[in-house]
């Protein structure tokens, strides 16, 4: 794509038919892919059993299992009564009731009937039918001594004329957990109840058909929640029989050789931050080795090609020094990069600073004097800049003049422009490093917050620094 957009962008008016070729890329990759629409195959269903109930129970496993079955499963649908009232003509809706539509869920029929036994379970605990009762519990095999002709009949119970300590529900709920981005939608359905299942057909002729349950679920009301996935949240998810290597795309299934793709040098370091942010330094360790060994083998024409109609003028120098970037396990020890993360810095390591020779600084900013009356602290400035987008594009934009805009000839008014007319890859880039870096930036006084105004300003001398 970034051949195509630079090609587009040689034209003033687009090309008929091919206008507005960012359209798409504006709306759904900016921000992080903030309003990109979920899949709909990413999912996970929880059927939670009620561990109360006096009768035949799954195992951990084959609970965990019968998540995993789920083929399809509708969301939530809801209907709202009104009445409609008139008073002098005018109209007014009034609620009256709300109603759940069943949600119908699709399973798939496995080899060891792991379905069919959750059927089973519920149906001999909810149903009389199907198994010998007396008052109590299961009596026997043989259900039909209706017709008993020495009177002894030990059956009787039928239909729903179940026991009462069985009148516990069986099913407490079920979730329904939407996946995007390492993150969940959940929607609880609570006291579910199974209107209807139905198991599937068979047929000769068939030679390909994959068979499937199906059943209707009532229940009372819904839950909504959302999270970030974790080995705990969603409940069972990824436990069992579930592929937990890294995929190659990632960095740290070993990568790409790429700059701005998937599990590529960018990507790279969000993991190293990401890690150090979650206080998983091995993880940090192992992402950066990752990252360093694929940025080594890109080529200087690849790094070219890739940067092309997505950086302007600047940015291409990063181009040039491929396959010379430095070991980011063995010249930044692991104290430093936790150091990002800090309250404060007294010594910070400054771009161009860095002696690669001896690996010590070749100068040292410190003791610097903070007006935290006028101006926010490095804390108090991280805080803003992780909730207020505003300040964060702000505070991107004064990092592009110090990487890029300042080593150029440019103003910062000229750097400010690039920045806002650049690629979106590139501002993500600036927007991480604007959350990673703030609160050094702010301690060493290159960007000063207002306490009041919140307004951004940059100290263009230390832009080069």
């Amino acid at each position: 794509m970034p051949s195509i957009n630079n090609f587009l962008k040689g034209f003033q008016d687009g090309l008929p038919g091919m206008k507005d070729f960012r359209h798409a890329s504006r709306l759904f990759v900016s921000d992080n892919h903030k309003l990109e629409p979920k899949r709909k195959f990413l999912f996970h269903v929880v059927f939670q059993l009620n561990d109360d109930v006096s009768f035949d129970k799954f195992s951990t496993n084959e609970k965990l299992q019968l998540n995993m079955l789920v083929k399809s499963c509708d969301l939530p649908r809801y209907n709202l009564n009104y009445e409609e009232k008139t008073q002098y003509n005018k109209k007014m809706y009034v609620p009256t009731r709300i109603s759940y539509d069943p949600v119908n869920i699709t399973f798939h029929d496995d080899y060891a009937d792991t379905v069919n036994a959750f059927w089973k379970k519920y149906y001999e605990y909810n149903i009389a039918d199907p198994v010998a009762l007396n008052s109590n519990d299961i009596i026997g095999s043989t259900k039909d001594d209706y017709y008993d002709s020495n009177d002894n009949r030990q059956v009787n119970k039928y239909g729903l004329d179940t026991p009462k300590q069985r009148r516990k529900p069986f099913l407490r709920q079920i979730d329904i957990f939407v996946l995007h981005k390492q993150r969940f939608t959940s929607m609880s359905l609570i006291n579910p109840v199974i209107g209807s299942f139905n198991h599937d057909n068979v047929d000769h002729a068939d030679g390909t058909g994959i068979m499937q349950n199906q059943m209707q679920v009532l229940y009372e009301t819904v839950v909504y929640g959302a999270g970030n996935i974790t080995a705990a949240d969603p409940l069972g998810f990824a436990k069992i029989n579930y592929d937990l290597e890294p995929s190659p795309l990632t960095v740290f299934g070993r990568g790409t050789q790429s700059i701005f793709g998937p599990g590529g040098v960018v990507d790279g370091v969000g993991s190293v931050i990401r890690s150090i942010q979650n206080g998983n330094i091995l993880g940090a360790i192992l992402a950066a080795n990752n990252t360093y060994r694929n940025a080594k083998k890109i080529k200087k024409s690849a790094a070219k090609e890739e940067l092309k109609g997505i950086v302007k003028k600047g940015v291409l120098e990063v181009g040039k020094q491929a396959g010379t970037i430095t070991n980011p396990v063995s010249n930044f020890a692991v104290g430093a990069a936790v150091a990002l993360g800090a309250a404060s810095l007294t010594e910070t390591r400054r771009k161009g600073t860095y002696d690669n020779t001896n690996q010590n600084n070749a100068r040292v900013i410190s003791n610097v004097i903070l007006d935290t009356t006028n101006f926010l602290t490095a804390d108090e400035a991280y805080k803003l800049v992780t909730t207020n987008s505003t300040v964060q594009d702000e505070i991107a934009a004064g990092i592009y003049y110090k990487d890029i805009g300042s080593r150029t000839g440019l103003t910062v008014a000229e750097s400010d422009v690039e920045f806002t007319n650049s690629a979106d890859n590139v501002k993500t880039v600036y927007q991480s490093k604007a959350v990673t870096d703030i609160r050094k930036l702010v301690t060493e006084g290159y960007i000063k917050i207002d306490r009041t105004s919140q307004d951004v300003s940059i100290s263009t001398e230390k832009a080069t620094l």
